[in-house]
């Protein structure tokens, strides 16, 4: 029985699809019409054909993308996505990018609290889960802090291990923004495209401001979770803070 043209390709982006890790993006619809020669319309119908059955999904900002779940990472506690990733059965990565003692951008100086000519370790890295990137880590700890690491060390071990000392916690804010060049560019997303920056200040048990992260996440590959403890009926999420 003749088979509509819809369905044919249907049937290669199955294969497309079932080759890609969970949250690679697809080719566009227009690259997808000039390489099958048929409409966006023609093609669309296709891909709505694979979102039906679950295996592919879409998003404003980025198209087309391999279905899958999310990576989640839970922020009760002061830990690494690594070991959440994990425990969930996948395979957790670290490229590292730069590894340099250098001054610090402004912001990084005032929250921890240092002169304008002290310098800081700066570590900037591509996580990856399944062999796909999923997020961008720009670490900063104070010079004296990071005397003795190597690029080998932060490849393999969390900060947190590294330091030697004890702490007491650490400080979370989460806001939208999006993909610029360079970001879109090593987590394979479209510049532009919807994200999610997450700047970390980690502190010892004196209070001290040891470690100051910043983590650029896809948001179409990214869920944050956290458990809230029963309090007062509120129609304002937790932690809410409105900026200018």
């Amino acid at each position: 029985m003749r088979r509509i043209r819809y369905q044919e390709i249907a049937d290669e982006l199955r294969g497309l699809a079932a080759a890609g890790a969970a949250g690679s993006l697809l080719p566009s619809e227009s690259e997808l019409s000039a390489r099958f020669g048929v409409s966006r319309v023609t093609v669309r119908r296709a891909l709505e054909v694979l979102r039906d059955e679950g295996l592919i999904a879409a998003r404003q900002g980025f198209g087309w993308f391999v279905g899958g779940e999310p990576v989640r990472q839970r922020l009760e506690h002061l830990g690494t996505i690594e070991d959440q990733l994990e425990s969930q059965g996948r395979r957790a990565e670290r490229k590292v990018l730069e590894f340099a003692f250098v001054i610090p951008p402004e912001h990084v100086r005032l929250l921890l609290g240092l002169q304008a000519s002290d310098q800081v370790l700066q570590v900037m890295r591509v996580n990856l889960a399944d062999g796909e990137p999923f997020a961008i880590v720009t670490v900063w700890c104070p010079a004296e802090l990071g005397q003795g690491l190597s690029r080998a060390d932060v490849e393999r071990h969390p900060f947190y291990e590294l330091l030697g000392l004890p702490l007491r916690g650490a400080t979370q804010t989460i806001g939208a923004d999006a993909a610029d060049p360079a970001e879109a560019k090593l987590l394979h997303v479209p510049v532009g495209a919807p994200m999610l920056r997450c700047r970390r200040v980690t502190t010892d048990t004196s209070g001290r401001p040891v470690l100051v992260s910043e983590h650029v996440y896809p948001a179409h590959r990214t869920e944050f979770v956290v458990d809230l403890p029963l309090a007062e009926p509120s129609l304002t999420p937790a932690g809410l803070r409105l900026v200018r």
